[in-house]
């Protein structure tokens, strides 16, 4: 066979474990077509030399908000794509928005494929946030568009006065998500409590950004949380928590787990690596702290940062995504909504941080890639787990992305080899359309060197993005994979004969 592409004289690293040296990797026609030893090269393949690096799969990153109407000043798709892949991501999932007064999903779906047909640098899909779940959205429209558009996944609110969800909406859509076979996602803190909060701070004046840590503790998300998986139980549905943050919350969710049922975890980067004193800003101007406003918020202690490291080494989170929502903090319509006639509003400051192309770089810092064995966080093939292939295993893309194995995407990040790859993440080495980055400063002690997508290499870090805007595929995803607990246990207080009754 004559091979497009071999990749060799690599370390492979799988969601299992960190193959031989030695082993090359054969791509034909975008595709992994083997892995073996001493491959064959014609004139016409491309050899990429690792030169003794390990590679990773693409990096699938399965929550990324671009070209949203609530943030006009953030990412569209050609500057969050090409972020993306500058970053080791080769895939992205991306949210199509329903608004109240939107009836039906088909034109909300219609406008985004517009915003992103020929603009993405990655291969992407799209997630539906639901806000308006009406009887036709969800007997009719959904069951369409899981078929034919391949969108199996739906994000969810408890919060946000123009998004949230009460339960009786968030189990109806939990029970027709199971009978289709979609991902359930949803955005875990308690409305009201956040609410009654924010009218005292504003009532005494407390408005300046570090309050909006303040008005969201951690008992909001650690309720809500609850609330959420026991909705989620009572439909017997799987669930996947976005974003958590409080050590508490992702103990109900291991505590779920232990009890075999489908919930799974999600976090991110800023969750790891940044406390809440970044939201106090600079000494000079506390304003500029509106730069690290995100909901659910920064913590306050390094004790909340080790409960989630703990729960990223063992196995109690699924995914860690990037959450990439930014607004710029320098211009019309972004941060600085959030200073009226000079006066700091913290709830008036858009929500969410810039963070795709730093996603990888960052929790592969914390790998003994980088780091002694005394001193990592988490394995490699922890590391493959988190950031490729359960997220593509859970919404739908396993036996295309995620993995190293033939007949899959020839999807790579090639790093470089020892410890050649170190960086200090600046705004000024990055490829979004942001005006900082909430990571200013952090040392990792790697940087993707080639991002390979179907056998193209995409991004080359001495030459810069070497990829084509319009080379992303959009994907039609399949059914997800529940990848912890399982269906079919009985709802807490409740015999098994009972559930005929009302089902």
């Amino acid at each position: 066979m004559d091979f497009d592409l071999i990749v060799r004289n690599g370390i492979i690293v799988t969601a299992s474990e960190v193959l031989p040296e030695g082993l090359e990797i054969g791509v034909k026609d975008g595709k992994i077509s083997c892995i073996g030893t001493s491959l064959p090269a014609s004139a016409k393949t491309q050899i990429l030399d690792a030169e003794g690096a390990y590679i990773t799969p693409g990096g699938v990153d399965s929550h990324v908000h671009l070209a949203q109407k609530n943030a006009p000043t953030g990412d569209g798709w050609e500057t969050g794509s090409r972020s993306a892949v500058a970053g080791g991501t080769t895939t992205i999932i991306a949210f199509a928005s329903q608004e109240r007064e939107d009836t039906s999903l088909y034109p909300v779906l219609e406008d985004y494929h517009a915003k992103s047909k020929g603009q993405s640098y990655c291969d992407y899909g799209f997630h539906l946030i639901l806000t308006n779940p009406t009887k036709e959205i969800l007997q009719k429209e959904l069951p369409v568009l899981a078929k034919n558009e391949g969108i199996t996944s739906v994000k969810l609110y408890m919060t946000y006065e123009a998004m949230k969800l009460n339960d009786r909406e968030v189990l109806n859509i939990l029970f027709t998500c199971k009978a289709l076979g979609m991902t359930t996602m949803i955005h875990a803190e308690s409305h009201d409590m956040i609410s009654l909060i924010i009218e005292g701070l504003e009532r005494n004046k407390n408005t300046e950004p570090y309050f909006h840590a303040v008005a969201r503790p951690r008992i909001a998300e650690d309720e809500a949380s609850y609330r959420a998986i026991s909705l989620a139980e009572l439909a017997d549905a799987p669930m996947l928590i976005v974003h958590m943050s409080s050590e508490i919350a992702v103990q109900h969710v291991r505590d779920a787990q232990t009890r075999l049922l489908p919930i799974h975890a999600e976090t991110c980067p800023h969750y790891l690596f940044l406390l809440s004193e970044k939201i106090r800003g600079e000494p000079h101007d506390h304003f500029s702290g509106a730069k690290h406003v995100c909901s659910p918020p920064l913590r306050h202690d390094p004790k909340d940062l080790e409960g989630l490291w703990q729960s990223i080494a063992n196995g109690t989170f699924t995914t860690f995504s990037s959450d990439h929502a930014p607004s710029k903090y320098d211009a019309v319509g972004g941060k600085r909504l959030g200073l009226i006639d000079g006066i700091p509003r913290f709830s008036k400051i858009p929500n969410g941080l810039p963070g795709v192309e730093t996603r990888m770089p960052l929790l592969f810092s914390q790998t003994p890639a980088c780091l002694s064995s005394e001193k990592s966080r988490l394995s490699l093939p922890r590391f493959v787990q988190l950031t490729a292939t359960n997220p593509a295993k859970l919404y739908g893309l396993d036996g295309k992305k995620g993995s190293i194995a033939p007949g899959y995407d020839a999807d790579f990040v090639i790093w470089h080899p020892a410890d050649k790859g170190a960086r200090t993440i600046t705004q000024s080495i990055l490829h979004h359309d942001m005006d900082y980055t909430p990571f200013e400063g952090v040392s990792v002690g790697n940087w993707p060197r080639y991002t390979v997508i179907r056998g193209r290499t995409v991004w080359d870090q001495k030459k810069g993005v070497v990829g084509e805007m319009q080379y992303g595929q959009y994907l039609k995803r399949g059914r997800g994979q529940v990848l912890t607990g399982k269906t079919g246990n009985v709802p807490r207080g409740m015999l098994e004969d009972e559930r005929k009754y009302w089902l």
